[in-house]
């Protein structure tokens, strides 16, 4: 009886998709840092819901359902916000601090930091509130409850990151790199929103 050859992965294959995702990138910048961003966004919150399935498990306490609108909204905020917004900002991070600006590296970081992220966390909660379907008063009342301890949390564990980014990491993938710290990040916040 002839031996039968057993298929191997192809190793090729993530070379070929990261060549191909550079091509996307090349050609279609915003649109391609757009749907990685409302990919990972969605995975974010999938990710939330997950662990906190898991945890309840653990106590033997009722669980919840995943919520597909979860996922959905997140998807949505990281395809029409992240992506371009993003995309936008480090390329404007080039034009206004070039490295030839002395102390750029910490003038970036205090821009990104201290401007940026601010503004862009209350976004973050605009957006999924209207999203949601929430009144003006449900978002005050968000922000009252949890905004701060959002944005200490953010300079906390994005400062490393984003020095990184925005300093190290050339900016056609500083989209992609804050995406996948994001990932992680979005499952923490949809975890302080409920």
């Amino acid at each position: 009886m002839p031996a039968q050859s057993v298929p191997i992965r192809d190793p090729a294959f993530p070379v070929r998709v990261l060549q191909q995702y550079l091509i996307l990138l090349k050609q279609y910048p915003i649109i391609t840092k757009s749907v990685t961003s409302g990919i990972l966004s969605a995975s974010g919150n999938l990710l939330s819901q997950a662990l906190e399935y898991s945890r309840k498990s653990k106590e033997n306490s009722p669980k919840k359902k995943i919520n597909v609108l979860g996922p959905v909204h997140f998807g949505i905020y990281g395809l029409i916000i992240t992506g371009p917004v993003s995309h936008y900002f480090y390329n404007l991070l080039e034009v206004l601090l070039p490295t030839t600006v002395s102390y750029c590296l910490a003038k970036r970081l205090l821009l990104e930091r201290l401007i940026f992220a601010p503004a862009f966390l209350l976004l973050f909660y605009a957006v999924m509130n209207a999203l949601e379907g929430k009144t003006l008063a449900d978002l005050q009342n968000k922000l009252k409850a949890s905004y701060w301890s959002s944005m200490k949390m953010n300079w906390k564990v994005w400062t490393p990151f984003q020095f990184i980014n925005i300093n190290y990491v050339p900016v056609q993938f500083r989209v992609l790199f804050a995406n996948l710290v994001a990932l992680f990040w979005y499952a923490y916040l949809a975890s302080v929103r409920k």
